[in-house]
């Protein structure tokens, strides 16, 4: 994959209004790697939620203002965001005046809609809000479930979904579980990525939670994005498990003080995305 630009280079912090630090990167480059991986194809529905804990701008008078933000970009948009162009991007905002919260966002809701090439919703939070309290990821966690193997397990170089191979057939079954232990690698700066990872699904497979558990933890040395990340365990779900629904997200930890929590549905709605204790 290769990825040009201001990405992984020293940048100085703009201090003008500035949209066109805002860098786009097609989708299309990890939907790729997963059609050779894979073989899966389908259009993906879903939306990617980011949250911002370092917005700032000045008051008509210059007083800075400070709040915290929410996008929400849509799945079938033709690109995604880089965050550190994001990051760059807000912070060429802390000096310049606006008259109102809504002016800020309308000006984050075009450019962040070019940039994607789709319409990007924003909300604006202010300290007071509640909107931002942590929430229980759903289900039951899988992180115990290799404590009683002997077996020491293998440190992969990349995802190995041979994990999920040869599930067993069994009745209908709505499993809902999630993993703290998603960890993969920017592919811009080769920095660890974390996030905990919740996945819903119906389906006449068994779930054996100790060979998902040893598929996610395959994830730790992949150079993959956010987004790019839980598109692959959803298709490799699809895949291996045949669900009549899904839905796979996953709440990443904040760095340069922005949250990147994607989510992909089949036959499901996306639902609330909740911000998660390490966040």
């Amino acid at each position: 994959m290769s990825i040009h630009g201001v990405l992984g280079e020293t940048t100085s912090y703009p201090k003008t209004y500035d949209p066109s630090i805002l860098y786009p990167i097609s989708r299309q480059l990890g939907r790729n790697e997963i059609i050779k991986d894979v073989g899966f194809d389908k259009v993906y529905h879903g939306v990617d939620m980011w949250q911002a804990f370092e917005l700032s701008w000045l008051s008509p008078i210059g007083v800075s203002q400070v709040a915290m933000a929410r996008l929400f970009i849509p799945a079938d948009s033709p690109n995604i965001v880089e965050s550190k162009s994001l990051k760059l991007y807000l912070n060429s905002l802390n000096f310049t005046k606006f008259s109102t919260a809504d002016e800020l966002k309308a000006t984050l809701q075009k450019d962040l809609s070019v940039c994607v090439g789709a319409d990007v919703a924003v909300e604006i939070i202010g300290l007071d809000g509640s909107e931002l309290n942590i929430a229980k990821p759903m289900g039951v966690c899988i992180d115990g479930a290799l404590d009683d193997v002997n077996e020491e397990l293998v440190l992969t170089d990349d995802i190995d979904s041979s994990f999920l191979k040869n599930t067993k057939w069994g009745k209908l079954t709505t499993h809902q579980f999630y993993s703290n232990l998603l960890r993969s690698n920017c592919p811009v700066t080769n920095q660890p990525d974390w996030g905990v990872v919740q996945i819903e699904m119906t389906s006449d497979h068994q779930v054996d939670f100790g060979n998902v558990l040893k598929y996610i933890l395959s994830f730790r040395q992949h150079n993959g994005f956010h987004e790019q990340c839980v598109e692959r365990i959803f298709a490799d779900m699809m895949t291996y498990f045949q669900p009549t629904s899904l839905r796979v997200l996953a709440n990443y930890t904040r760095r340069g003080g922005i949250d990147i929590n994607p989510v992909r549905v089949f036959n499901s709605e996306v639902g609330q995305i909740g911000r998660v204790v390490r966040q």
